[in-house]
């Protein structure tokens, strides 16, 4: 999360977007920036609780593949409504899984999800598997630019090395890899942020 925000930070520097796909070391959760605590915490047996800078509800990792999208302030994405933004996401994920050979559906309607909780229902344009939601995502747009911040529940058998490399073969976008990220920034915001109380109960 904290390296999510430093790329955030530093996007306006950058003359593209980044792509960064990263995996956890146990399970755990996240919750969107404008939740409360004691709802995330009600919501989901898993600890340790993670504030986003997203926003959203809770979304269970550990086994999910999750991966974040960085954004220039000057960058088209950037120039788009959320709803747009969203959408163009999900159908770049469907077209990666359909190279794949896993077919998935953005879904057309909504369904209300449980309160707070991301992958209990589905929203426009959600993707999904055999009608269930499989990928969520949530945005933070400001003068810095554009972090898009999602999860994908894969099935047992998807084998998330293809997926990365799908990602990368069905897109239009120049898409730089993550090159000397900015890892000091990063322990500074987890350490004075995202491993205090007083950021993750602020709500």
């Amino acid at each position: 999360m904290a390296l999510d925000e430093a790329l955030l930070e530093t996007a306006a520097i950058r003359a593209c977007a980044v792509l960064r796909a990263y995996e956890w070391t146990h399970a755990c959760a996240t919750f969107g920036y404008g939740q409360r605590h004691a709802d995330a915490a009600a919501a989901t047996p898993l600890r340790p609780l993670i504030r986003r800078i997203s926003g959203g509800g809770v979304v269970p990792h550990g086994a999910d593949w999750t991966y974040s999208l960085t954004f220039p302030p000057d960058h088209p994405w950037a120039a788009m409504t959320a709803a747009e933004s969203y959408q163009q996401l999900h159908t770049w994920l469907r077209d990666a899984l359909a190279a794949m050979g896993l077919p998935t559906t953005l879904a057309d309607d909504c369904r209300r999800p449980r309160q707070g909780e991301c992958f209990a229902g589905h929203e426009r344009h959600d993707l999904l598997w055999r009608g269930q939601k499989i990928a969520g995502a949530a945005q933070r747009r400001n003068r810095m630019g554009l972090l898009i911040q999602g999860s994908l529940q894969p099935q047992l058998s998807w084998c998330r090395p293809d997926w990365i490399g799908a990602m990368q073969s069905v897109s239009s976008g120049n898409w730089r890899v993550m090159e000397n990220p900015p890892l000091a920034r990063a322990r500074e915001l987890a350490q004075i942020k995202y491993a205090t109380a007083a950021h993750q109960q602020r709500l």
